[in-house]
C-alpha cells in the first residue's frame, strides 16, 4: 500500500464528506478509494470513519489520525519542493493567517513587497478573529498580538504593540475630557470582544493600574471600534499604528498621555522549526526586517 496516497485519499473524504466526490476529485474510482480507506484503517489498526447510507462522518481514531495524515502530506511536499529547487531558494505557497485589521491597515502592503522580493512565491491569507489551530487549518504562519503564548508553538516576536486611549473631538465636547484614568468608568468605553472588554490596565511611574470599563458598544474586530471612536460614539483603547493617521489628522485625540497602556508584543507564530521550508524562513526574517523599520510600532504618543 501507498501509505502516502492512503492518507491522501483519506484526508480528500474527510474534506469532501463523501467517498464518491473524493473520487471525483482524486481522479480514481469510487472502489479505488474504499481500498485506500480500508487498507489505512488495517494500518493504523482502527475505524477512522462512520459509514452510512446518507452521510460520512470522522471516528474518535479518525479526527485524531486526520491532522496528522495532514502533516504528514505537508512534509512530503516539502521533500519535494526541496529537492526541486535550491535549498535556500524561497518557492512555493505560503498559508498565513492574521486578524481583518491588521490585513488591511498594515500587512497586505508588506506582503505585496515579499511577492515582488521573491517572484517564486505566493501566499493564501486566512483573515479570521479567532485563534486558529495552525495544524488542523493547515496554516504556515499566524501572526499574532499577545501575551499569552501557546507553549505547544513556535514564536518569533516582530514588534512591540504600543496602545494609546483616543477619541473623537465631537464625544469630548459633549461628554467632556477624562483626566485619570478612574474618570473611564464614567464614559462610554468601546471594548474589543478579546481583549481588555472589561479592565483596561495601565502603567503609571512604574505601578500598574486596572480599571473597570464598560460602555454599549463592542466588537470582534478592532478596526470597526476605531471607526466607531472617529463617528464619536466613545472612547477606545487602539494600537499605536492603526490611529496614528487619525491622530495626525485631528479626527482623533489622544488621551491620557501620563499613563502608559499595557504593552502587547508581535509575534510570528508557527508550528515546528523541524524541516522549516525556505519560503516560512525568508517570510520570517522579512517581517522582522519591515517591522523593525517602522517606528510606528515602537514609539508612544507622549
Amino acid at each position: 500500500m501507498d501509505r502516502l496516497i492512503a492518507m491522501q485519499v483519506f484526508v480528500e473524504v474527510a474534506d469532501q464528506g463523501s467517498l464518491t466526490a473524493a473520487a471525483d476529485k482524486l481522479d480514481m474510482s469510487r472502489a479505488m478509494v474504499s481500498r485506500y480507506l480500508a487498507e489505512l484503517e488495517q494500518w493504523v489498526g482502527a475505524r477512522l470513519l462512520h459509514r452510512t447510507t446518507r452521510k460520512l462522518s470522522l471516528t474518535s481514531a479518525g479526527s485524531d489520525t486526520l491532522p496528522r495524515c495532514r502533516q504528514m502530506l505537508d512534509m512530503a511536499g516539502d521533500i519535494q519542493s526541496s529537492a526541486a529547487a535550491p535549498e535556500n531558494t524561497p518557492r512555493g505557497t505560503l498559508r498565513l493567517t492574521f486578524s481583518m485589521s491588521m490585513g488591511q491597515t498594515y500587512l497586505v502592503p508588506l506582503l505585496t513587497r515579499f511577492l515582488k522580493r521573491y517572484p517564486g512565491t505566493a501566499i493564501d491569507m486566512l483573515m479570521v478573529d479567532r485563534t486558529v489551530n495552525l495544524i488542523e487549518e493547515r496554516v504556515d504562519l499566524a501572526i499574532r498580538i499577545t501575551n499569552a503564548l501557546d507553549p505547544n508553538l513556535i514564536a518569533r516576536k516582530l514588534a512591540v504593540c504600543h496602545s494609546v486611549v483616543v477619541a473623537a473631538p465631537s464625544y469630548l465636547a459633549e461628554h467632556g475630557t477624562p483626566k485619570t484614568v478612574e474618570d473611564l468608568a464614567l464614559h462610554n468605553c468601546l471594548t474589543y470582544s478579546y481583549f481588555g472588554k472589561s479592565l483596561w490596565e495601565f502603567e503609571k511611574d512604574g505601578a500598574p493600574i486596572a480599571v473597570p470599563v464598560g460602555g454599549n458598544m463592542s466588537a470582534n474586530e478592532s478596526s470597526v471600534l476605531l471607526e466607531a471612536a472617529v463617528c464619536g460614539a466613545g472612547i477606545a483603547l487602539q494600537p499605536l499604528h492603526a490611529a496614528s493617521g487619525l491622530l495626525h489628522d485631528g479626527r482623533l485625540r489622544a488621551l491620557l498621555g501620563e499613563y502608559r497602556p499595557r504593552e502587547l508584543s508581535i509575534y510570528g507564530v508557527y508550528a515546528s522549526r523541524r524541516q522549516m521550508p525556505a519560503i516560512l524562513r525568508a517570510m520570517l526574517d522579512f517581517l522582522v526586517e519591515e517591522f523593525s523599520a517602522d517606528s510606528g510600532w515602537e514609539a508612544p504618543v507622549n
